[in-house]
Formats: structure tokens, sequence, C-alpha cells
């Protein structure tokens, strides 16, 4: 029996703990021969991990460089910041990032196929209210103006073309997520309860005419009546309403796993009905259309690095950030050069997640406040399968985002959908969140696989709907994102320690997903934005806010 490289677990063990019981019977054959090349891409964990063990390189006075703005981080949130600087007028700013590309968990990545995602891979057509996330849409040529109600009307390309899901289930597809296919007249009752619940929240506004729920949150209603949502599971909110169908059930988990990389029993109520409502306007319409690329939300990262221009410098690894004598003082290391780096700024912007701020800045190292220890995340494994030919398959026929029912992962996304190619070569994105109560011990499980477990794991799920796939691929590049998703768990969104982390400290900054407890795009540019119009204020820029 094949062993794992740390030689503790069999493969049969392995592919049971991550795809559960039902995969047995593909467990227990024999593994196929490996004919395909690949490994690990994305984030490095070895280079960050140096923070956690304390290393604190000192730049000398050469090394250090001067600028009026520091983004540290360049993911989503970060690039939006240096997006909104650089439309505010300004010009002596830089991001640092600590991996060699800019993007975060919205890069992509691309070979003679296909680009493919590494990780975020679409966005929802944003409501009218969004402002700021239209107009980095309409900059990126991806509207065409609005509707006469104010909404975006979205170029057709960018639109995921029909059908766009499909779900695995009974030996073979059927169209859309939910498991109609063998449902009981009682389960179809319960689906249809559990949506008139959710056109009752859509339909929901506070006294000042805020949504109950709408993207970004900062534009959502913090009423009491939607606030109390957060004190509960989604699980306890359904028990409490008779909402046992299995099936209904495995529709919301998956929603939930999907959006935030949580489970029915630690997802907040209130995060999952965000999910189901919205993206809904009014009751009785449609939930938002999804704008995609074949290499996902890494467009939009590209797009805003084009803005920025060379303002930038990657592998570099920041690991202290301190404020002294009205400046900020930032160290850390150059992978690229092997020698010490710094920066002294007017004001920093800290683009990370709170679990790496707080190892960054040093009044939050020393401090220990009890909030930045208070953020969880879920750590998430992607497995991009380049494929020569479409294996064998029955049913409903391709569509852009293909899911197994009572499957732990969340399925894969067909790269070359958008293109109006149904035939021949593809990549297909493959994604698993680790959803358990402990994700520390998830995490240090996840980054113990070799990149072979990986795609064995991803390659046995994919091979209950399509038996010969594995003779088919040509590579396979693995990502592994450790802290991938703040988790939305009961108490947390409307809780004190994430409104403790949108305080400035000093001159200093935070902006990331973290501070709305949603990894969401939508959060992420606003955060950005946000967080860049206050310090084009403070450095006495005049602003007409994006927002």
């Amino acid at each position: 029996m094949e062993l794992t490289p740390k030689g503790t677990v069999s493969r049969r063990d392995l592919l049971v703990g991550f795809l559960g019981l039902p995969i047995l019977p593909l467990a227990c054959r024999n593994k196929e021969p490996i004919r395909f090349d690949g490994g690990f891409v994305g984030p490095q964990p070895a280079l960050g991990h140096k923070l956690r063990d304390g290393f604190l390189p000192a730049p000398n006075k050469e090394q250090i460089q001067t600028r009026d703005v520091v983004i540290v981080g360049g993911g989503i949130a970060g690039l939006s910041a240096a997006w909104r600087l650089h439309h505010g007028g300004m010009t002596d700013f830089l991001v640092v990032e600590l991996d060699s590309e800019l993007g975060g968990t919205a890069r992509g990545g691309k070979n003679g196929v296909s680009g493919y995602p590494l990780g975020a891979h679409y966005i929802p057509v944003p409501p009218a209210e969004n402002r700021s996330a239209l107009r980095l849409l309409d900059e990126m040529g991806v509207t065409e103006g609005r509707t006469e109600w104010g909404a975006a009307k979205v170029r057709e390309p960018f639109l995921i073309r029909a059908p766009q899901e499909r779900l695995f289930i009974a030996g073979r597809y059927f169209d859309g997520l939910f498991p109609h296919a063998g449902a009981t007249a009682d389960d179809l009752e319960q689906y249809r309860r559990f949506y008139a619940e959710v056109s009752t929240w859509v339909a929901k506004k506070d006294e000042r005419g805020r949504r109950a729920f709408v993207l970004p949150l900062s534009l959502a209603s913090d009423d009491p009546a939607v606030a109390l949502l957060d004190r509960q599971s989604i699980a306890e909110w359904m028990d409490e309403r008779g909402l046992v169908s299995k099936r209904l059930r495995w529709y919301v988990d998956y929603a939930c796993r999907d959006d935030y990389g949580t489970n029915l029993q630690n997802t907040s109520a209130w995060a999952a009905m965000l999910y189901f409502a919205g993206r809904v306007t009014a009751p009785g319409e449609e939930s938002a259309e999804y704008i995609s690329w074949p290499e996902g939300n890494g467009r939009v990262a590209q797009h805003l690095a084009t803005v920025i221009g060379n303002r930038n410098r990657t592998g570099v690894l920041v690991t202290d950030i301190v404020e002294t004598d009205g400046k900020v003082h930032i160290h850390g290391w150059d992978a690229n050069t092997e020698q010490p780096v710094g920066f002294v700024a007017k004001q920093v912007i800290v683009a990370t997640g709170v679990h790496i701020a707080r190892h960054l800045i040093r009044r939050l190292r020393e401090e220990k406040p009890a909030w930045c220890m208070a953020f969880d995340y879920s750590p998430w494994l992607v497995v991009n399968l380049t494929l020569r030919n479409r294996p064998t398959e029955r049913g409903f026929g391709p569509a852009w985002d293909s899911v197994f029912y009572q499957s732990p992962s969340l399925g894969y996304v067909n790269a070359t959908h958008q293109g109006l190619k149904d035939h021949g070569p593809t990549v297909w994105t493959w994604y698993y969140a680790m959803v358990e109560n402990d994700p520390r011990s998830q995490r240090k499980r996840l980054l113990e696989l070799d990149w072979r477990d990986c795609a064995d794991i991803a390659l046995t799920d994919i091979r209950r709907a399509h038996p010969n796939i594995t003779e088919l691929v040509d590579h396979v590049d693995v990502v592994r994102w450790g802290h991938a998703m703040v988790r939305p768990t009961p108490g947390f969104v409307f809780g004190t320690n994430r409104k403790e982390a949108h305080k400035p400290l000093g001159a200093i900054h935070l902006a990331n997903t973290d501070l709305s407890g949603i990894a969401l795009f939508e959060e992420a540019h606003d955060h950005g934005v946000r967080v860049a119009e206050q310090v084009l204020a403070g450095l006495g820029h005049t602003v007409e806010t994006f927002r």
C-alpha cells in the first residue's frame, strides 16, 4: 500500500480522509500510473514562516528608501488601494508583496492551452450602489453603460455563458446545483420554504433605506434584526424552521463551503443568508450574473497592476512596521537579493490578513490585543489539471462549474468554457475548502502533502464522474492557500473584534477582507479604496469619494 512522503498514512486513508467514506471503492483501486508532470505553484510558505520564527533583519541607511505611502500586500485590497491613490493624483507610493507576482488569492496562471485561476475565479455583477467596483469594470472595458435603473450593462464575452452549473448525482450530470433528481415532494417543499425566507430578507430595508443584504457590507444595514442572525449558525437557524431535508442542507452547506470555506455548523446564519440574498436586488428577481475570465480574478489583478506600473516590489518579506517621530519605518528582507531592505513613509497601508499584520506591526506584536487573535481562516487546496482532451461523462452537457453531490470538494471550473470550446484541450480547476473546526491542524495536514498526493485526491474525486480522467492529464499545478479565507463564524461579523481592526494605528491602516469577516472581491476592493481615500485626505489631497 502506497504511503505519503511522511510514511504514516496509506493512500486509502489519505483519500478517505479528504473525500469521505463514499470514495472507498475508488480509493481501494490500484493507483493509476502518473504520466504527467507538475508541482506546487503560488505562495511558498517557507519564507512567510520566518515571521512566525521572529526573523528581524536590520537594513543599513543605503538600503532604505523614502516614499509618501507604502502598501504592504499586493492582493486585491492592496492593489485597489494603489489604484485609488493613482486616480487621486498620488505618484509617490509603492506596493510591497511577498510573493513573486501580484494578486494574492486572485492570481491566475497561463499555459499553452489557456489561462486559469489559482484561486478566486469570478465577480458577481455589482449592484448600482457599488460605484467604485463599477468604475473599475468600466475602466477594464467589461461594461458598456447602464440601464435606466442604473444597473451595469456587462458585455457578453465577460458574462459566464450558459450552461453555468451542473450537478453530478445518481451516476450522471443534471442542470443546476440543487439535487432535484430523486428529490421527494417534502424536499421540494422545504426548498420552496427556504427561498421564501430568503425573499423576505431580500425585501427588508431599515429606516435609512439600506438593504439588509448587499455587497459591499459598507452599504448594508446593521439593524439589530439583521445582526440577530449572526448570533447562531445556519444549521441552528434551519433546525428552528424544520428545514431538515438532507438535500436542502447539502445545498446550503455547499454554498457556505464555496463562498466562505465553512460548513453548516460553523457558518453564521447571517453569512449564509448573505450568500442567497446579497446579490438579489428585489424579491422574485434572479441573482446577479457572474463575470469571469479564463484566469479568473487574475484578470482584475493584472489590470490593477498595469495601472500602478513599476511602483511595486515583489519577493519582499516585510518583518517590522513601527511609527516613530512622525514617520513609519518598515524593515524587511528582499528574497531576490537576499539582503535587508527598508522604507520610510508618511502613511502605511497594511493590506494583509490580520494573522500576518499582527506579526508585522510592532505595536500589535508587543501588545497582543485580544481582537487581533480572534480571526480564524480556512485553508484551501486548488489543483489545476491541463487536459489534452475531454474525458467521458454521462448526462447534462459541459458547463462552467461542475459539482459532485455529497463530495466534500467544490468540484471544478472549466477555463475554456468562455471561449465556446466544449471539446479538445482545456484546463480544469478543482477546489477543496478545509472546513473543519480546527483550521490549524488542517493547515498542517495540507502543508505536509506532496503535490502528487494533492493530484491524486483531485483526480480520485473527479473520477466518480469521469472514469478516464487520469489518462488525459498532461500537467498539474497545485496551490496550497494556508489562510485562504477569514471565517464568518457565529458572532464574528457583528462582534467587537472585527470592528477594532477598522481603527487606524496612527499612520498605519489595515485594509483587507478580514475587516468584513468574509473573503469576497467586493470587500477587498472596498476596503482598499476606503483606506486609500483616508490616506489621500490625511496627506492633504482633495478627495471626491469613489464609494
